[in-house]
């Protein structure tokens, strides 16, 4: 299977930030992205750039766990790289 490139996921995911993510236990969520750092509102922390592009090299993942030793922040990354507005049906 061909990947989209990377950049293009990435471009895809500061698109839409402001707007409402859902983790998988359905947890609402908006975030800010800063350079290469990632914001989610729910927290204080920043996920770097690189922890999506790591998880995204796993496509589809059956939940955040799958990357819990991965990647910080694995909820966060999970839904957003799963959402169908970053996807687009693609995985």
């Amino acid at each position: 299977m061909n990947k989209t490139p990377f950049e293009t996921i990435w471009k895809r995911i500061v698109g839409h930030q402001s707007e409402k993510f859902y983790t998988k236990r359905e947890l609402e969520f908006t975030y800010k992205v800063m350079g290469k750092g990632f914001y989610p509102s729910r927290t204080n922390y920043r996920l770097s750039k690189s922890n999506f592009e790591k998880a995204y090299q796993m496509v589809p993942i059956t939940g955040p766990g799958k990357i819990n030793w991965i990647v910080r922040g694995p909820a966060y990354i999970w839904a957003v790289l799963h959402d169908t507005r970053v996807s687009l049906g693609e995985w």
